[in-house]
């Protein structure tokens, strides 16, 4: 894959010097350097440390990406939200893991994207998962093809400007009407390496809510995580007492319809790292917590 920019400072710099402002690692340079890659400059190779001057031209050809044998490939139909040449959004259902674990070895959220690159008979078959989301929680994952891309869109990350928001149904009828925060650190127990608790030694999280939606023994709520905690959402509700409907773990109940943490991530917004344009997604509610809405409205 070629990229290519224009050099316009009136001052001397180095290749390496200027491509480090344009969000190419070292580590992605070296890949450059050894795995097939090639730095042009006004359509000469040069290396990192050629000086550039004023209207030089720049073109990176970054090598490709095979893939790795340990994610295999399975072959189950993706949903797919936005894809093009860089970036790749699915909607993932509940009861899939984003990640192949010693206890979800294959049938995950990665295996499934990689089955539907092979199918493609995509070049780049590496995956690169920008955002991730629990096993029961369902909606969009944001992945980029490319490990260009992937720098890029953890850059946004770090930086604040890539945002998720969520759809979550809590127990009860919360008092305070509107919005509200919870800022409480969140670590982990001694007694258990799964679950996650509000701790003073825990790490800081922030967690943004507003209120969709008000029912006798229930409220649904648009979050948005200023942090990334493990289980962030599901802590911090229950630990102000109203647990995510259907999450057993931290203390709320499953029902006829919902039988997993009633959690679903609906808004998806970036920047797009190549474009600058303003990407906006949305996925409707998943099927679990829709009939429960229909039901109790």
């Amino acid at each position: 894959m070629k990229f290519n920019w224009l050099y316009e400072l009136p001052e001397k710099q180095q290749v390496k010097t200027f491509l480090r402002t344009k969000g190419i690692s070292r580590g992605l340079l070296a890949k450059i350097k050894f795995q097939g890659g090639k730095i042009e400059v006004n359509g000469h190779e040069e290396n990192a440390v050629h000086y550039l001057v004023a209207n030089d031209r720049v073109e990176v050809t970054i090598p490709d990406e095979i893939g790795h044998e340990t994610t295999v490939p399975i072959n189950i139909p993706i949903d797919i939200i936005y894809e093009d040449a860089h970036i790749l959004v699915v909607n993932k259902p509940y009861g899939v893991a984003s990640i192949p674990s010693k206890i979800h070895p294959e049938n995950t959220m990665a295996n499934r994207v990689k089955g539907y690159y092979v199918r493609q008979n995509y070049i780049d078959q590496v995956i690169h998962i920008v955002t991730r989301l629990d096993r029961d929680t369902t909606g969009l994952m944001l992945f980029a093809k490319h490990g260009y891309a992937h720098a890029l869109l953890d850059n946004e990350l770090k930086l604040k400007q890539l945002h998720k928001k969520y759809v979550a149904l809590v127990t009860g009828k919360m008092r305070d009407k509107g919005h509200g925060i919870i800022q409480e650190p969140i670590g982990m127990p001694e007694d258990s390496i799964i679950r996650r608790i509000v701790h003073p030694k825990g790490k800081a999280a922030l967690t943004e809510y507003w209120t969709k939606e008000s029912f006798d023994e229930a409220t649904l709520l648009d979050v948005q995580l200023h942090t990334g905690r493990t289980h962030q959402i599901r802590v911090h509700f229950s630990h102000i007492g109203y647990p995510l409907v259907g999450d057993d773990l931290y203390g709320g109940e499953k029902n006829q319809f919902i039988k997993r943490q009633a959690l679903h991530c609906h808004q998806l917004d970036f920047i797009h790292p190549f474009t600058d344009e303003k990407i906006l997604l949305e996925s409707n509610y998943p099927e679990d917590i829709a009939e429960w809405l229909k039901y109790n409205k």
